[in-house]
């Protein structure tokens, strides 16, 4: 998700990626904006016998039946460990709730704790849990489910360079989060001794792309993905002005560019965008072409709507926005 050639192949480009990268374990986010038939045709297709799709927290909404396998048990040097799936707990809060009717997701404390005894029940030694949460409420799961090792997250976009030690009622538990875009590359060793984790090693490995030799395999993949949509893409729109980024909570420039637009082609007088996080970031003087558009605006729902609101509305959707993103309790963020 977040591109052209994303959403014009349905998000193929990313999963032929993904197969071809080598991904064993996967949690899931935005791929449920393209729609929970496509998700289920990928992971039932594509992904069988290649990449287990795991979710611990993702159930059907007449039954309570699981919809994913809530986890994955792999023999790694001899020692048996269960990867634990979150998926992002808000999915239909944060996107349109049509796009998953049949589903429901939520944080789900209590079934990863008996997902984690089970697992533990099942000969796992360590256990660890891939989570699309965020870090601050990785860090208040930590705190109240008893026997995982260690919870690698993202979601937040944190670049964590050391584990977040976590102590709860049975010992502790690691948390971290090893950026986004491709930048870091998060490199977690257990020391397991008779049956128990004695020791371990954690790394945040900046991945320099630039001193890197691509992947012949990897760049013939962009390329043959890329080449029918490669004149449209490099068309050129403008040339910056200045720095166009989008990176934090409150706004960025090309937020600023996005909702300018919006307010002089609608006509309003006040612009309202998401603060989503992606995106190219554009140098001064730099072109400024349709894919880069495409970079912050590739979603599966666009829509600006005209809207006529009274001030005390406005106030209480920006106390609404206040509260979702900076509420003190992690879990109502």
């Amino acid at each position: 998700q977040g591109s052209a050639t994303a959403l014009w192949t349905n998000g193929q480009d990313m999963v032929d990626a993904c197969k071809l990268l080598g991904v064993d374990v996967m949690a899931g986010h935005w791929e449920f904006t393209l729609g929970h038939k496509r998700v289920l045709e990928i992971v039932e297709k594509d992904f069988k016998g290649k990449v287990d799709f795991v979710a611990q927290n993702i159930k059907t909404s007449d039954f309570g039946d699981p919809v994913f396998a809530p986890y994955s048990m792999r023999d790694m040097n001899g020692v048996k460990v269960a990867v634990i799936g979150q998926a992002f707990p808000y999915t239909p809060i944060a996107n349109p709730r049509w796009m998953m009717p049949d589903w429901t997701f939520g944080i789900q404390d209590d079934n990863m704790q008996k997902t984690v005894d089970e697992a533990r029940a099942k000969g796992a030694q360590v256990v660890v849990v891939l989570s699309h949460n965020g870090m601050d409420v990785d860090l208040k799961m930590a705190s109240r489910v008893t026997g995982i090792d260690a919870i690698m997250g993202g979601h937040t976009h944190d670049g964590v360079p050391q584990p977040v030690i976590v102590r709860n009622n049975s010992g502790q538990t690691l948390v971290t989060n090893a950026g986004s875009n491709g930048k870091f590359l998060g490199v977690l060793d257990f020391d397991v001794r008779n049956g128990k984790i004695s020791d371990f090693r954690y790394k945040l490995l900046p991945v320099f792309s630039k001193l890197l030799p691509a992947d012949a395999e990897m760049a013939a993949l962009i390329d043959k993905v890329r080449a029918p949509y490669r004149d449209k893409l490099g068309e050129k729109l403008a040339v910056s002005e200045g720095l166009l980024y989008r990176r934090g909570n409150f706004n960025g420039s090309w937020d600023q560019l996005i909702l300018d637009a919006i307010m002089e082609v609608q006509g309003a007088d006040i612009g309202f965008s998401p603060g989503f996080r992606w995106g190219t970031t554009i140098l001064p003087g730099q072109a400024i072409t349709f894919e880069h558009l495409m970079d912050q605006t590739a979603i599966t729902y666009p829509s600006a709507t005209l809207t006529e609101m009274s001030g005390e509305q406005i106030k209480t959707i920006l106390e609404d926005v206040g509260d979702n993103l900076f509420n003190p309790d992690p879990y109502y963020q």
